[in-house]
């Protein structure tokens, strides 16, 4: 379940906002443009396919790094380890 920060980070990446609770009424809009109540209403339903896509994007790229360096999972955690 989203909360009220996870739809702010991807409807507001670059952040300018403070929130307390999850509730529209708790966001600070500080250094950034205000979204709308009904933007962030909406971004609730958005989330869930967002952080599934950012995810997929990032497992994506690891494995192409992986398979550019010839190594597997594993032998990346023996390195960093």
């Amino acid at each position: 379940m989203a909360k009220g920060g996870d739809v702010l980070t991807m409807l507001i990446p670059n952040g300018g906002w403070i929130i307390t609770g999850n509730e529209y009424e708790g966001i600070n809009f500080l250094e950034c443009e205000p979204i709308t109540k009904k933007q962030y209403t909406d971004g609730f339903a958005q989330y869930d396919a967002w952080k599934a896509e950012q995810d997929a994007d990032k497992a994506s790229a690891k494995s192409a790094l992986l398979a550019k360096l010839g190594i597997t999972e594993d032998e990346a955690k023996l390195l960093l380890s």
